[in-house]
């Protein structure tokens, strides 16, 4: 059985992402999409929101395991049993991003390969950056995201400006 762990931050999950993760689940035996922890300070959504939505979006799929994980992502597979790790490819400067990860992980990890998929057309210009500053100015993000992730961006932002702070924090961070 060929187990593959697609990693990201999913803040927020959004239609590239659910298209790599379908494509990803027809290829493996078994998909754990395993959402990253950072500090929350660096983040929009907390992690347990975050999860929540990534579940949301992948509820019908069999074959689909979601996750959290806070260390080094080679270590997280290893402890999951997967032997491949997932990544989507939406433009030439991600590649080279990917290429850079891919060879550090084969350096540490030898037995966990790299599987990058290239994000379907439609979907190359999504981010979760573009969905964050797009919905914080109170643009449409409806063919960014499914709906109950167009409201749980409202739903924060408002939450965000009730207490008086950022609605779109810096993001350090690569999607």
């Amino acid at each position: 059985m060929i187990r593959a762990l697609f990693p990201a931050t999913f803040d927020p999950i959004h239609y590239g992402h659910i298209n790599i993760a379908l494509r990803a689940s027809k290829l493996f035996d078994h998909l754990i999409v395993a959402v990253y922890e950072l500090p929350q300070k660096s983040l929009f959504f907390p992690t347990d929101q975050r999860v929540k939505l990534v579940k949301e979006a992948l509820k019908s799929e069999k074959k689909i395991e979601v996750t959290t994980y806070h260390e080094l992502t080679i270590d997280y597979c290893r402890s999951v049993n997967a032997q491949v790790i997932v990544r989507g490819l939406r433009v030439f400067s991600d590649f080279e991003y990917e290429f850079r990860m891919a060879l550090a992980n084969s350096v540490m990890a030898p037995d966990i390969e790299t599987v990058a998929l290239i994000t379907s057309k439609e979907h190359s210009f999504i981010s979760s950056t573009t969905v964050r500053e797009v919905a914080t100015l109170n643009g449409d993000v409806s063919s960014m995201v499914p709906k109950y992730v167009e409201k749980a961006l409202k739903d924060r932002i408002q939450e965000l400006q009730d207490n008086g702070e950022e609605a779109y924090p810096a993001a350090p961070f690569r999607d």
